[in-house]
């Protein structure tokens, strides 16, 4: 048998029994000599060098694969472990510094606007009609008001809700329309602000409860009407002693007497403030698209009422007319149709609001002592303002712009009268400006001039304007914010009283308002309508604290009588706090600035889009 030699050479195995051992031994000596003679090849001296169990004669490297890459097993043991090192350090840090103590520095507190807003928004609380909800914190108030309406035979209608105006219990529909507006207005400016102090939500809840009272007063789904609501209860006591709102004093939920509803055919100024209302508020609730169509709806319809049937909504000899009686409807269109127009977008109200003929009639080219005084009854400056601000950030030309140029300087003017280095308006020795020539309750006035100024200048500032010209002099935005500021400080204490005509605000504020649910206690007694006349006349404080009810204000000279009975002095309303809530949140925080957006959210591009360009010249 013949096999191959591993060294080379052929190997014969001869399987005789006869072969001694040393034949074999021989032989294979022989074998080895040859063998050794030959040139091994490299493979060979490989399987010759080789270290036992290593037939390779080299120490392999190993790998481990990671599915999308192949690397070396001591490289990925390495690395493995040093994120498990850092890892494990890391986290070791962290829980040393969770559990070593920490001094945080505390967040500054709020400024004084911020502070005073908070409360000066729980006013509107304590004014609330109806089922209250159930957070309302006011614990001395309940549902009162719940058959509105309802128990006029005359009118047969839900009007439960809304607001009660002041100290008493009546539901003046002009003013709280006006206060509605207020409050939209300074949200759709300054939403950030609100956000920041926490109380967005609050005041669009205010609002809210606001306008889904004013939808009840008017058949809201439909196109056409022919009637408003003006007003819920009477006041008027000079025909005799008689059970109303004026001559009881008991407690809103305690009301027992009749309360007529006060309806009105030819409303123009009334219908042009619900307007107003509503279309405001349906900017505010734009993203809310059911309930927004529906606030938008209503305003349109209002508006077409308005300027259908023309008339006051405060006739001579009316309860209205004796205690917010309306000078004229002109103002109310110019005022509606600018807010119904950023709220639809619809350039017809604009072409309203800016017709010539209708600013003459508002009395914008006219002086007269009141000019550039904003209130409930004459919106004329707060729509220069609000369609100055239209021409500052939109400038849409013709056929807008003389008006709306003439509303800007005219607006430059107000300023201007609001300055103390100008006669138009005098001021108390504490300086308090004197917006009503020295008649009583002059704060509401003030507070509306107030946000007027600063969200003017607010304007400005984001118009790239550092300011204004009053004749030669040019004045720059901080002169305006200083004023509002100076106006505001004196009403929160800066003043010669060292008083707070905020309630609850400061060390010291009037103690007996002129409010009947916050001067009757709720101890379960339930008074008649002349048993709470005591109430009213004792001198001791309030047992509630109306908490930021912003009361009448003090005299010309800076005087001031506590005394409940002196509603010139210790009364507060709705129109009066909205505009100090929109001057408090105009001036709180420790930046200035407006939302310039969200107020043109539905106005369409001023221009239209020009046509595309033609297409390339082909030869």
């Amino acid at each position: 048998m013949f096999g191959r030699d591993p060294w080379g050479g052929s190997l014969e195995i001869s399987n005789a029994d006869s072969a001694t051992d040393d034949d074999r031994s021989r032989n294979l000596q022989d074998y080895d000599r040859a063998a050794l003679s030959r040139q091994l090849d490299e493979t060979q001296q490989s399987w010759l060098l080789a270290a036992p169990g290593d037939p390779s004669g080299k120490k392999k490297k190993r790998y481990v694969d990671l599915g999308c890459v192949v690397v070396s097993r001591k490289l990925f043991l390495w690395t493995v472990g040093s994120v498990l090192g850092i890892g494990l350090l890391i986290g070791f840090i962290m829980l040393i510094i969770k559990t070593v103590p920490h001094h945080h520095r505390p967040p500054p507190p709020p400024d004084e606007y911020t502070q005073a807003l908070h409360k000066a928004l729980m006013f509107f609380n304590a004014q609330r009609s109806g089922p209250l909800p159930k957070h309302n914190n006011v614990s001395w108030r309940g549902n009162s008001g719940m058959k509105d309406g309802l128990s006029d035979d005359s009118v047969k209608k839900n009007l439960v809700g809304g607001y009660y105006d002041a100290g008493d219990a009546i539901k003046f529909n002009f003013p709280m329309s006006f206060a509605m507006t207020m409050l939209s207005w300074s949200v759709i400016e300054y939403s950030a602000k609100y956000e920041a102090a926490g109380e967005l939500d609050h005041v669009k809840n205010i609002i809210k409860w606001g306008t889904d009272y004013l939808l009840k007063t008017f058949n809201s789904s439909a196109d056409t009407i022919d009637r408003v609501v003006a007003q819920v209860g009477q006041g008027d006591t000079s025909k005799g002693p008689g059970p109303n709102d004026h001559y009881c004093w008991v407690r809103p939920e305690d009301i027992d007497y009749p309360r007529p509803v006060y309806e009105c055919h030819s409303c123009s100024d009334l219908a042009g403030e619900m307007a107003a209302a509503l279309a405001a508020a349906s900017i505010v609730f734009k993203d809310s698209k059911t309930y927004s169509e529906k606030l938008a709806h209503g305003a349109r319809t209002l508006f077409k009422y308005g300027r259908d049937q023309r008339g006051r909504y405060s006739p001579g000899g009316s309860d209205p007319s004796l205690f917010y009686n309306s000078t004229s409807y002109w103002d109310e269109y110019v005022w509606g149709g600018a807010w119904l127009y950023f709220a639809t977008g619809n350039s017809s109200y604009l072409q309203l609001a800016t017709a010539p003929g209708l600013a003459k009639h508002a009395g914008a080219f006219w002086g007269g002592p009141d000019y550039g005084v904003f209130s409930w009854d004459n919106k004329l400056a707060g729509s220069q303002v609000l369609l100055s601000r239209l021409r500052l950030f939109l400038s849409p030309g013709y056929p807008y712009e003389e008006i709306l140029r003439t509303f800007h300087n005219q607006t430059g003017n107000i300023m201007c009268s609001y300055l103390p280095y100008f006669a138009s308006f005098n001021r108390t020795k504490g300086g308090l400006i004197q917006l009503n020539h020295g008649r009583p309750q002059p704060l509401q006035y003030v507070v509306n001039a107030a946000f007027l100024a600063s969200v003017y200048s607010d304007y400005l500032d984001a118009a790239d304007t550092p300011g204004w010209y009053c004749g030669p002099n040019f004045y720059s935005t901080d002169v305006l914010r200083d004023f509002a500021k100076t106006q505001i400080d004196y009403i929160l204490g800066n003043n010669p009283q060292k008083m707070s005509y905020v309630v609850g605000y400061g060390k010291r504020y009037p103690k007996h308002v002129h409010h009947r649910g916050a001067s009757i206690p709720k101890n379960g007694v339930k008074y008649s309508c002349k048993g709470g006349w005591k109430w009213r006349d004792t001198k001791k404080p309030n047992p509630n604290t109306i908490v930021g009810a912003m009361v009448a204000g003090p005299d010309r000279h800076d005087g001031f009588k506590d005394v409940r009975t002196n509603y010139n002095y210790t009364e507060p309303t709705l129109a009066g706090n909205a505009g100090l809530v929109a001057a408090l949140v105009s001036l709180s925080g420790v930046t200035t600035g407006i939302d310039k957006n969200t107020i043109f959210s539905a106005v369409p591009p001023m221009f239209p889009t020009p046509p595309p360009p033609p297409s390339a010249w082909k030869p």
